[in-house]
Formats: C-alpha cells, sequence, structure tokens
C-alpha cells in the first residue's frame, strides 16, 4: 500500500519535535557556534504526497527491519551555516532516538566529494543512504552504484532531476516555487507593490535556487508590476558572498528598495552591506529571504528584515519513517513536500523561539 505519512506524522508532532539545542548562525565559524536559546524546533510535518509510485519490487532492495540498518547520512555542505547544522543534527537525534547506527560523510560543497562520500558508504555496508544532494544532476555514478547494491536512496532538501525509482526512491523537502511566491507576496505587503528590486541567487546547479527564483519573479510579474527586478547575482547561499554582492549592486544600482535573498545566510549578509551604504535595513532597503533561521527571525524583531519565509531542515523523522516502510514493503511517493511556516512583524517576536 502506499505510505501516508501526513497522518503518522502530524499525529505525532509534538513527540518528533526536536530540542531546541541546534546552533543558531551563520556562515563564518565564529556565528556557527552561537547558541539557538530557547523554545522548541518544530517537526516538519506532511503538506502532499504526489508524482510516481516506487516499490522496493521496482527498485530492486530487499525488505528488511530498519531497526537492524546501518543508515548512512551524506550531506552536502559544511555545517557552518543553520540549516546545515540543524539538519545533520536531525538525523544523528533521530538515529539515537531509535537505536540505529548512522554513518555520516560531509562533501564540502565538492561534487567529486559527495560521489567519493556514497560510494564509501556503500563500501561500509549501510543498508539505506539518505542524500542531501549538492546539485541537482551530477551524482548518478554514485547513485548508479548504490541501485546497483539494491540501497534505497532517500534525497532531502534538493530535488534529483532524473532518476526516479532507478537510483533513488524519494524526495522529502519544501515545495521551493511556492517559497518564491510567498516570498514575493511578503515583499508586495510591506513595499506596497512599489520600488526597485535586487535578488540574491543561491547556488547555481540545483532546482532550489532555479524554483525559489521562478516562484518570485512569477509572482512579481502578476500581483506588482510596480516592483521592478533591476539586478540578480549569485551568492551562493553564503553570508560572505552576500554581503559583497550586495555592496556591488547597492553601488550599480543605488536606486534599489528591496532585496529578495533565497537564503537567510546571504539576507544577513546584505544587512550588512545596507548599513555600510549609509542606508537603513528594513526601512530605506527592505529585505525577505527564505530560511527561518534564528538569527534572521531576530532581525524581524529588530526592525531590520521585513520577513523570512520558512524551510524547515528537520528531516530525520520523516527520513526514517520512510526508509522503515519501504523497507517493510510499501510504496513510497515521488515527492514528499513539507509544510512550512512563515515570519513577519506579526509573529516573529512571538515565534522566534521556534525558528533555529
Amino acid at each position: 500500500m502506499t505510505i501516508t505519512l501526513r497522518s503518522r506524522f502530524v499525529a505525532a508532532g509534538a513527540a518528533l519535535a526536536l530540542a531546541g539545542t541546534l546552533a543558531a548562525c551563520g556562515k563564518s565559524e565564529e556565528a556557527a557556534t552561537s547558541p539557538s536559546g530557547g523554545g522548541s524546533a518544530a517537526a516538519q510535518q506532511v503538506a502532499d504526497q504526489n508524482g510516481g509510485d516506487c516499490t522496493p519490487d521496482a527498485y530492486g532492495a530487499k525488505e528488511m527491519d530498519l531497526s537492524g540498518a546501518t543508515v548512512g547520512f551524506s550531506q552536502s555542505e559544511k555545517e557552518a551555516n543553520p540549516f546545515r547544522i540543524a539538519e545533520t543534527e536531525s538525523m544523528k537525534a533521530e538515529a539515537e532516538k531509535r537505536g540505529i547506527t548512522l554513518e555520516t560523510t560531509n562533501a564540502n560543497s565538492q561534487l567529486p566529494k559527495q560521489i567519493a562520500d556514497i560510494k564509501t558508504l556503500l563500501t561500509k555496508g549501510v543498508d539505506v543512504l539518505i542524500v542531501a544532494p549538492l546539485n541537482s544532476s551530477g551524482l548518478e555514478p554514485a547513485l548508479d552504484a548504490a541501485a546497483a547494491k539494491g540501497v534505497p536512496v532517500i534525497t532531502v532538501d534538493r530535488k534529483l532531476e532524473t532518476g526516479f525509482c532507478e537510483n533513488w526512491v524519494s524526495f522529502i523537502g519544501s515545495d521551493f516555487v511556492e517559497q518564491g511566491h510567498r516570498a514575493a507576496k511578503l515583499l508586495i505587503e510591506t513595499t506596497g507593490g512599489e520600488g526597485k528590486v535586487a535578488i540574491l541567487l543561491g547556488a547555481s546547479g540545483n532546482n532550489v535556487t532555479t524554483d525559489r527564483t521562478k516562484g518570485f519573479v512569477d509572482e512579481l510579474e502578476a500581483s506588482a508590476p510596480g516592483l521592478e527586478i533591476v539586478a540578480q547575482q549569485t551568492g551562493e547561499f553564503a553570508r560572505d558572498k552576500g554581503q559583497q554582492v550586495t555592496e556591488q549592486l547597492l553601488q550599480s544600482n543605488p536606486e534599489i528598495t528591496a532585496i529578495y535573498a533565497e537564503n537567510d545566510e546571504m539576507a544577513l549578509g546584505a544587512l550588512t552591506a545596507i548599513q555600510d551604504a549609509g542606508k537603513e535595513p528594513g526601512k530605506d532597503v527592505q529585505v525577505v529571504s527564505v530560511d527561518g533561521t534564528r538569527n534572521a527571525v531576530q532581525e524581524i524583531v529588530n526592525g531590520r528584515m521585513n520577513g523570512v519565509v520558512e524551510s524547515n531542515p528537520r528531516f530525520g523523522p520523516l527520513a526514517f519513517q520512510a526508509a522503515e516502510d519501504f523497507l517493510s514493503g510499501e510504496t513510497l511517493k515521488e515527492n514528499i513536500v513539507i509544510s512550512d511556516s512563515q515570519y513577519d512583524e506579526s509573529n516573529a517576536k512571538a515565534d522566534v523561539g521556534s525558528a533555529y
């Protein structure tokens, strides 16, 4: 039968909430060690399941009990920003809760290393792989090796372009196009639908950047033609790069009145650049972003940011449950879409404790 993660996790949401012990800040090592503060972290919940179906027979996987399995987790980027910190900690916490052996690797933003990491995990004999892909393509040599061994691959946070039920069995993550739509709506509301906008694009080569851009641009074109996009440049999802790019954009386009950053780290870098340019962030230049990190939400409370669309990184419970069900013979849907909240001046102060 088809797995119904929604009912399982909505009912168990409170029990699956992870303790608020995740580090909460930025790209720099100093920021990455800042404590996240109080409040309980919000567990992911399923909003939708769609796409094709994948069964163990179709993939070539053997049924087994997850409690006796070894799970491998391939992280794509260094745990130096809040999303990656929270994502990895969520995997470790869920493995510990279930009493499962977890082998972890980190590709440090290098595609060849992630390919090698996955092959190393296979050599160690993992029974399931959970992969946070660096890019939406390029991992085929490693994923094909997993499929050849009958090792199911569940991807999280970034979707692969091809290979469903051939070398991966399900994707768990956000609706990134919808995140772009929602960020645009926040900016339309806070600006009144008028102004000059710059977009800080995420890293190239993955669907997160493409989809968050599409959703944002489509929403502005449909709902706010008075918000003109005057510049788009990648900040590579990094705080220092976001600051550097924003400095350049404000020099070449001093008329910019709003910035859409495709993650919080770039937005936080942009705040510094805006202030260094003699402008007041949140007022002279309004800023919205996507992620939901503790520091970004606090900047809404401080009046320096105007809105944040959440992208919940706590994949552990859903990923392990999907693996358990698949190994038990159940069908997985191609896409398991999670629900994300958002923050603005109406709720940031009350909800900052649930940010990561």
